[in-house]
């Protein structure tokens, strides 16, 4: 099983940022490269304990998904779900959030925003490439989604419901 931690300081509270963990936004950030789609189980306006998601969306001309099971939620804390896509690749992803100080220029909190991925991916050969080339580009993919997030939650940015995103203060 491949094992990938990576980790961001924002300079926000950890109730702004996980604002954006809500399936109306969290494409914004979680999954932008391949424009995802997030079909929550009854159309539910937040996530849930137990709740299935299905993310969706292209890379390139090819059609890529994957459907999660919500595995724990606790508010401006944490999220995780597990994952199985149709290749047989499953895993797990979680977020934990934790107080990282207060900037000493602005006086703002600052979060450290820790993600967890852990997956395996079947057969002989798909080890092979975890090895070669999965693992880096997952590292990789899980720092540009933090970096999004980041920047979502440092600067703001209106979403098309023209709810405004900016953080107090700015």
């Amino acid at each position: 099983m491949a094992r990938i931690e990576t980790s961001v300081q924002i300079a926000a509270p950890a109730e702004l940022i996980y604002a954006f963990f809500v399936p109306q936004r969290m494409p914004y950030w979680y999954g932008a490269d391949m424009e995802a789609y997030f079909e929550v189980q009854g159309g539910a306006p937040d996530f849930a304990v137990s709740q299935k998601v299905r993310v969706s969306g292209h890379l390139g001309k090819r059609e890529v998904s994957h459907t999660a099971v919500v595995t724990a939620v606790q508010q401006a804390r944490l999220f995780e779900w597990r994952f199985e896509d149709r290749y047989g690749v499953k895993g797990l992803e979680r977020w934990e959030m934790g107080f990282a100080g207060a900037s000493s220029a602005q006086g703002a909190q600052k979060t450290t925003v820790r993600m967890f991925s852990a997956y395996t991916m079947p057969g002989t050969l798909g080890k092979a490439m975890d090895w070669l080339v999965t693992r880096h580009a997952v590292a990789r993919r899980n720092l540009d989604y933090l970096t999004r997030l980041k920047r979502y939650a440092e600067h703001g940015e209106p979403d098309e419901c023209g709810i405004n995103l900016e953080p107090a203060g700015e």
